[in-house]
C-alpha cells in the first residue's frame, strides 16, 4: 500500500487529540508564542473550513467568547455554541455588511490559501490577493489593540504587503511555524496592536 504523503506526525497527532485538521498546530503555536486568544474574545477565522482554528479559538475564547467562520464549504464536523457560520467567498464578500452583523472584533485570523497552478507567480499574486482583502476585512473589523494573522506565500511583494500592514499596527511580524510542510512556500504575518488611526 502506498504511504500517503500527507499522514505526517502532526496528521496523526490531530487525529489523536480531535482536532479537524493539522493545521491547527500552526495556530496553537502562533498563540503560545504571541499570547493572540484569550477568554472573552470576539475571533473572524477567514477561510475556516475544515475547522481546526475555530475549534482552537472557542476553546481559548471560552464560553464568554465568540467565533465566526467564513468559507464556500461548512466546518461539517463544527456544531458548538459559541459559533457561527457564513457562507461566502471573501474575495466577494461584502465588508460593510459584515461590520453591521459581527463587529467588533479582537482578532481576525485567515488560514486562505488559492488553488494553487505550480506556476509561482500566479500562486504568490493569489496568495497576496487573499491576504490583501483579509488585511481589509481585519481593518474595517478591528477592536483598536486587536491582532490580525494571515498566511501568505513568500515572494517579491511579501514585504511590500508586510510595510502597508505596518503602518497601522504596533508589531507586525514572519512567522513560519513549526508544523508547516518543509516544502511549503507559506509564512504567516502576525500583526498586533491594532490603531483605529494610521
Amino acid at each position: 500500500m502506498k504511504p500517503n504523503r500527507w499522514d505526517d506526525p502532526y496528521a496523526r497527532r490531530a487525529r489523536h487529540e480531535k482536532w479537524l485538521a493539522r493545521s491547527v498546530y500552526k495556530l496553537q503555536e502562533m498563540d503560545n508564542r504571541f499570547k493572540l486568544i484569550r477568554i472573552g474574545h470576539r475571533v473572524l477565522d477567514l477561510g475556516c473550513y475544515p475547522g481546526s482554528w475555530c475549534q482552537y479559538a472557542l476553546r481559548k475564547a471560552g464560553r464568554s467568547g465568540d467565533v465566526v467562520g467564513i468559507d464556500l464549504k461548512q466546518p461539517d464536523r463544527l456544531s458548538t455554541p459559541g459559533f457561527r457560520f457564513i457562507q461566502a467567498d471573501v474575495m466577494d464578500l461584502d465588508i460593510e455588511w459584515l461590520v453591521r452583523e459581527i463587529s467588533p472584533r479582537d482578532m481576525v485570523m485567515s488560514d486562505l490559501a488559492p488553488s494553487t497552478t505550480g506556476i509561482r507567480a500566479a500562486d504568490e499574486s493569489r496568495s497576496l490577493a487573499l491576504a490583501g482583502k483579509a488585511a481589509q476585512i481585519a481593518g474595517a473589523l478591528l477592536k483598536k489593540g486587536g491582532d490580525f494573522v494571515c498566511k501568505i506565500f513568500e515572494g517579491e511583494d511579501l514585504n511590500l504587503f508586510k510595510a502597508e500592514v505596518s503602518g497601522r499596527f504596533r508589531q507586525v511580524r514572519l512567522y513560519r511555524p513549526k508544523a508547516v510542510r518543509k516544502r511549503s512556500r507559506e509564512v504567516y504575518l502576525v500583526a498586533q496592536g491594532w490603531s483605529a488611526h494610521g
